[in-house]
């Protein structure tokens, strides 16, 4: 089996999706003995060349500033088709809704290869968030939608993951399919913690709080630090670690210390080694993700590997599969509720670990178990193709317009191996020619210095005499 993977951004790009595709390739592979092929828009001082598969860049535009530092991708590019399609994929998979969609469904129109949409995440906030005038985010919002609603089979990584689609107005089946983690089951030896933590003021004894993530205000990092000052003016002692980066970093810092919190809150940055992130996990007594935007929560089971319990927004896509006061903690969406919880169960260091050993064995999901559903899935889907029973996709205006588009670029394509054919055969051609007149050069030059000996040969026998 072929496997093309999809998406607007992989390394040295980083975030939760990039490493759902480096998994997907990984795994597809050493698991599977699928051969993959990446396709994504270029980031300068990339190196595509260290992967094991063949990673196909096409032309991006810089728009960072916009776009929380990712790139927007040209999909419409002949050379980055061609070489997916020469690829041969059996599916195609996408795992963004924007470029990546567009330039899978154009590979779909010259390969045949059913295309599978995952979505990770809601969109809808991003597009608000980045385009301020709300009748043109409205318009994104449905254009994105449109193009999901043209893939053979949509994926989500959660039910709330999949309502919400549903809520911006998708109206086709979609099927859960969890995405795993690659930390290992099991905590981090208390050197390596050691020595990872050193320099941090974190007392024994004291509550470590830990967040991972991108700094995003709709992370609900606010309602964090309200809560906690909430927490240390009735007088509980912690330590507040963030991790990661991002646009409302510096913001958030700043709230800390206008809340006098500095002391407590400790923002380390981004940290991309996962054996690091791994360490913080084990050293953290509980992990605060108060995030209603997050479709999946990949950090939730990275925490839950390292035998570190969460505290999750009753009802959000993250906390599905949590059983409160077991393997996990619920509330309400406010920082009354985040602290009332937190001076219940901070003074129990115990209960916390109890409750993170239930997370480790019970919400816990590899990367390996993931992508075994999902090679079992798309082997499915290339039977219901095989034997036509692949439901067909209803036909949009956009589809005819894709189509042109592909047929477009497959013509260019053909014209301009065509015009590399003509030139190859006038360099061919020229050459033989150069070739040939140096020949006659060649022999002209031996055939004058041969009479111009055989004059010398006459002149001397002519002194001679």
């Amino acid at each position: 089996m072929k496997v093309c993977l999809l998406n607007d951004s992989f390394p040295p790009a980083m975030d939760g999706v990039v490493n759902v595709v480096l998994n997907y390739a990984d795994h597809l592979g050493k698991d599977h003995g699928v051969r993959v092929a990446v396709g994504t828009p270029e980031y300068p001082d990339a190196h595509y060349e260290q992967y094991p598969y063949p990673v196909v860049a096409y032309p991006s535009l810089d728009t960072t500033a916009l776009m929380s530092g990712y790139r927007a991708g040209n999909p419409f590019s002949g050379k980055a088709l061609e070489g997916l399609a020469a690829f041969g994929p059996d599916v195609i998979h996408s795992h963004c809704p924007v470029a990546s969609t567009i330039l899978g469904r154009l590979l779909r129109e010259q390969t045949q290869a059913p295309l599978v949409f995952t979505y990770h995440t809601k969109f809808d906030i991003d597009i608000h968030r980045a385009i301020k005038l709300p009748h043109a985010a409205e318009e994104t919002i449905k254009a994105m939608v449109a193009n999901i609603e043209a893939v053979d089979e949509v994926w989500v990584v959660s039910r709330g993951a999949g309502e919400n689609l549903k809520s911006l107005g998708y109206t086709g089946a979609y099927r859960v399919m969890n995405n795993g983690v690659d930390f290992a089951r099991g905590r981090v030896d208390d050197e390596t913690v050691a020595k990872v933590t050193a320099g941090y003021d974190l007392p024994a004894g004291v509550p470590v709080l830990l967040f991972v993530g991108r700094m995003m205000t709709y992370k609900g990092l606010p309602l964090i630090l309200d809560a906690l000052k909430l927490l240390a003016d009735g007088g509980q002692d912690f330590r507040m670690v963030f991790i990661g980066k991002g646009p409302d970093k510096e913001k958030m810092a700043e709230k800390a210390r206008d809340l006098g919190l500095e002391k407590k809150c400790i923002f380390v940055g981004p940290i991309y080694d996962r054996d690091e992130l791994r360490a913080w996990n084990t050293r953290a007594d509980l992990f605060l993700f108060p995030s209603t935007f997050d479709t999946n929560g990949l950090v939730v089971r990275e925490a839950a590997a390292c035998g570190l319990a969460c505290v999750l927004i009753r009802g959000s896509c993250a906390a599905e599969g949590i059983d409160d006061g077991r393997n996990g903690f619920l509330i309400e969406e406010s920082p009354e509720a985040m602290a009332a919880l937190l001076r219940e169960i901070c003074p129990d260091l115990p209960r916390l670990h109890q409750v993170g050993q239930h997370a480790m064995h019970e919400i816990y999901l590899s990367w390996q178990s993931a992508v075994d559903a999902a090679f079992d899935r798309y082997g499915a889907i290339l039977d219901l193709k095989n034997s036509g029973a692949l439901p067909p996709k209803r036909k949009e205006p956009a589809d005819y317009l894709v189509a042109l588009a592909s047929r477009s670029m497959e013509e260019r394509v053909r014209r301009r191996r065509i015009r590399q054919e003509l030139l190859s055969d006038f360099r061919e051609t020229a050459q033989g020619m150069m070739e040939n007149i140096q020949e006659a050069q060649r022999s002209a030059e031996q055939r004058w210095a041969k009479v111009a000996e055989d004059i010398q040969r006459e002149l001397d026998a002519l002194k001679k005499r």
